[in-house]
């Protein structure tokens, strides 16, 4: 199949499965093109050599009765394929952390006190204050916008100068919207001289990961047979940057279909080191945040694609509780693992971005209504802090700094589970979502090709029983309990970047992290380091990272491509 009839099929069809399970292995046998059923009739061998497969043992009595019902199923699984299903809707199945019976969070919303003066280097021209405007915060950029010292259409001028000089290197933007941002710019700026603020994000330029759907823009995926792939739908979360005021100006790069760094055009780059990727998949995000092209950007993350991205370049990241950002109008990869988060150089910048994005929205429905009683500034002290067993060593300068501020921490130790062997319900989502691409054949046309990429864990997909997913669904459900009960008794919990287990634990768990610059490397580069809270914690978290981020300049350190 060429690449145009790939693309038309899957834009006509849309026709990715409402269930989470992949059915069984036994009526799921393809040609050697691997882009159609195979229509031959189910015999005993077939129902041997799946038994092999999954680990069973029938009886040649019970074999042979199985036969009639599973040829039955595999024309069950036809007749569910050409039933076709839009991009957005999610499974039947709705995963949800929250303890039964637990209410919510409550409190005031978030408070944001803004910088009382512009920044020193506003005295400068702007052509001076060129690369301290390049590394500003967002309420320096603010402070700057409501002193008529700069305009948003000068911001976004900005962000598309830094863009042509370091782009070549980094292969950071997948599409530039320049015309609609400049246009959008000007907008804000005409808002502002009118009286109409909308807060601290007016004006503020900013990148998303380009699997958030944006009318009149490509949504690639970064993935080659979704490169002209386009909807009309607008993603909830930048529709609520648009009604914050932000600028979006670029689609940034993401590793094809979200794992790692590569994609279409090639690997985006670390700033601090060029010769090596980014890490991902929220790659262009984190390597656009840290070159200063812009204060902050989108991300989004199932196992590891804010974390990661963030730990290799040393950017600041928050990856929300499970359920506190709308997904509608993303990349679905995995319905009951993926979430939306800010990439940013503070974690007072992702706060504010945090507060603009979370909430419910009618259209996801996993997602709560939570409090976020967060303010800038606030003291940390009397917060419950917690140290991840085995994690001390790695986070040394910062139990330094809490045992100077008077706060000690607790051991606390994550609960035995088959953690890798949960993944498998990831397999199974993902192979789901991209069923319609797999049988087509379009896998081969993703630029990595080796045993732990997609297409082969989306091929390997299709041999996991519905049985098997909703039996690790179940102990899943337990899981959520006891990393509960071990993370709750915390405000913070502190763990080195991938903590062991800790990555999986809380991705499967939906419990929030925050990723922190700690300190500098042999190279130069930035160690980083991770807090975890408790569901819905995100105020906390994100008031313990503010106060060590204050206290020390790790995180406003320029990388030397910046």
């Amino acid at each position: 199949m060429d690449r145009a009839a790939l693309r038309d099929l899957l834009l006509s069809r849309r026709r990715f499965l409402a269930a989470c399970g992949a059915g069984s292995a036994l009526g799921l046998a393809q040609d050697s093109q691997g882009s159609r059923p195979a229509t031959r009739a189910v015999d005993s061998q077939d129902v041997a050599a799946a038994e092999r497969l999954l680990g069973l043992s029938f009886s040649d009595a019970e074999r042979e009765l199985a036969r009639a019902r599973l040829a039955e199923q595999r024309r069950w699984f036809e007749a569910l394929r050409a039933r076709a299903v839009d991009w957005h809707t999610p499974p039947a199945l709705r995963f949800d952390p929250w303890p039964t019976g637990r209410p919510l969070p409550e409190g005031p919303g978030a408070t944001f006190e803004p910088l009382a003066a512009p920044p020193a280097f506003a005295s400068r021209t702007l052509a001076e204050a060129s690369g301290d405007l390049a590394f500003a915060s967002i309420p320096e950029m603010h402070a700057l916008l409501r002193a008529r010292l700069v305009s948003s259409e000068e911001l976004v001028h900005h962000a598309l100068r830094r863009i042509a000089a370091l782009d070549p290197t980094l292969l950071c933007v997948v599409t530039l919207l320049r015309d609609e941002a400049l246009a959008t710019a000007r907008a804000r700026d005409r808002e502002l001289r009118e009286g109409r603020d909308r807060g601290p994000l007016h004006g503020i330029p900013y990148g998303a990961k380009d699997l958030f759907f944006w009318p009149g823009a490509p949504t690639t995926f970064g993935a080659p047979p979704f490169a002209d792939l386009r909807s009309d739908t607008k993603a909830t979360v930048l529709a609520r940057l648009e009604e914050a005021g932000a600028v979006l100006v670029a689609k940034l790069s993401l590793g094809a279909l979200a794992m790692g760094d590569l994609w279409t055009k090639g690997r985006t780059r670390n700033p601090w080191n060029p010769q090596q990727g980014s890490s991902g998949s929220s790659a262009g995000s984190t390597a656009a945040v840290v070159a200063g092209i812009f204060p902050f950007a989108l991300g989004s993350e199932t196992l590891g694609s804010i974390v990661s991205p963030c730990v290799r370049c040393g950017a600041t990241g928050l990856r929300p509780t499970f359920g506190a950002v709308s997904r509608h109008g993303a990349m679905p990869l995995s319905w009951s693992m993926d979430k939306v988060g800010p990439i940013a150089r503070s974690a007072l910048d992702c706060a504010l971005v945090f507060d603009a994005i979370r909430g419910p929205d009618g259209h996801d429905p996993s997602v709560r209504a939570a409090a976020f009683p967060w303010r800038n500034g606030q003291d940390p002290r009397g917060l419950r802090i917690g140290l991840l067993e085995g994690s001390a060593g790695a986070v040394q300068p910062f139990l330094d700094w809490l045992a100077g501020q008077g706060m000690q921490t607790g051991t606390v130790r994550l609960p035995e589970f088959p953690y890798r062997a949960l993944l498998l319900m990831l397999s199974a989502e993902a192979a789901t979502a991209f069923d319609d691409l797999t049988r087509a054949g379009g896998v081969r046309a993703l630029p990595g090709q080796a045993p732990n990429d997609w297409p082969n864990t989306f091929r390997s997909g299709r041999f996991l029983p519905a049985v098997e997913y909703l039996r690790a669904a179940r102990v899943r459900s337990e899981l959520v309990r006891e990393v509960d009960a071990a993370l709750s008794r915390y405000d913070a919990v502190v763990a080195a970047p991938y903590g062991g287990e800790i990555l999986a634990a809380t991705n499967l768990s939906g419990h929030p992290c925050v990723v922190l610059p700690l300190s500098a490397g042999e190279t130069g580069a930035p160690r980083s380091f991770t807090l975890v809270g408790r569901l819905h914690g995100e105020a906390a978290l994100l008031t313990l990272a503010e106060a060590w981020q204050r206290a020390t300049r790790w995180h406003l350190r320029r990388p030397p491509l910046g």
